[in-house]
């Protein structure tokens, strides 16, 4: 399985075979088109070949897929090799907008997230905030969530309204079981169970393409899946962006995205090519 902070997927192999070699083991980070095992296409079941021979003999071809969608896909922190994604947060009238929403000098783009849920996804996103999953501090943040589908009520994001005003960060949950990353951490405290976070307030967020949402990364939210309702496919890109009072931080926990320091210490400013200043007052 590959997780990360959106969802749990299981890659099914490109083909059939015996596997000879595993390249990441359990808690390894890995990036997108990293190989993480390798499949012997040759060996019977129960005689596998010794991992050197199948490391020398199965060569991953980068053209191979599995056969069947999965039904929710997420990648990140793509802006710097894909184009659109660069133009889009970085210049015209989003990292503007970012910015006069956060109400600071500058905003600099943290990152964008791909999401997207296929055709009879059972997987809901539950309640959560982004803030604890993030290796930043601060309160000048915004989320800039574009659909590239229409999105109706039935698989729309829902938020608790003022939930960011809570004065409260919350212990992240894993996304597949709910289970918590940790028993405890100091400022930050569990998440209220889903049923007292179901009997509040709460505002659905239907939108078509041309919209978007602005969010707060402290903000409550959560979205069901697409089963029973007959969307064929919901997807969506969020850029994320940081102002004024942005500063590096660690957690006691891995970030998503996993973010090493390169020299930045906790409580130093963003100043730091992989955050780069998007617009200005």
């Amino acid at each position: 399985d590959i997780e990360t902070d959106k969802v749990v997927l299981e890659l099914p192999a490109p083909a059939a075979g015996v596997l000879a070699a595993i390249n990441k083991g359990d808690g390894a980070t890995v990036v997108s088109g990293e190989v993480i095992a390798m499949i012997d296409t040759e060996a019977s079941a129960g005689v596998a070949a010794p991992a050197a021979a199948a490391a020398a003999a199965v060569t991953p071809s980068p053209a191979a897929a599995p056969t069947a969608a999965a039904p929710v896909f997420d990648d990140y922190v793509n802006w710097q090799r894909i184009e659109e994604f660069a133009r889009a947060g970085t210049t015209g009238p989003i990292p503007r907008a970012a910015r006069e929403l956060m109400g600071s000098k500058v905003a600099r783009l943290f990152h964008e997230h791909v999401l997207v849920k296929e055709a009879e996804t059972k997987e809901v996103t539950p309640w959560h905030h982004d803030d604890p999953y993030y290796g930043i501090d601060g309160m000048d943040n915004v989320s800039i969530w574009i659909p590239l589908d229409p999105i109706p009520d039935s698989v729309a994001l829902r938020f608790i309204p003022g939930s960011h005003r809570w004065n409260a960060r919350y212990i992240p949950r894993r996304f597949a079981d709910q289970s918590a990353y940790v028993d405890a951490a100091h400022d930050f405290v569990h998440l209220p169970s889903p049923e007292e976070l179901e009997h509040q307030a709460t505002l659905s967020t239907p939108v078509t393409i041309g919209d978007a949402v602005a969010f707060h990364y402290r903000t409550l939210h959560a979205a069901p899946g697409t089963s029973g309702t007959g969307v064929t496919r919901r997807r969506a890109v969020s850029f994320r962006y940081v102002g004024d009072d942005a500063r590096f931080a660690t957690r006691p926990w891995r970030t998503s995205p996993p973010l090493e320091g390169n020299g930045l210490r906790p409580g130093d400013e963003l100043d730091d090519p992989r955050f780069p200043v998007v617009a200005r007052a």
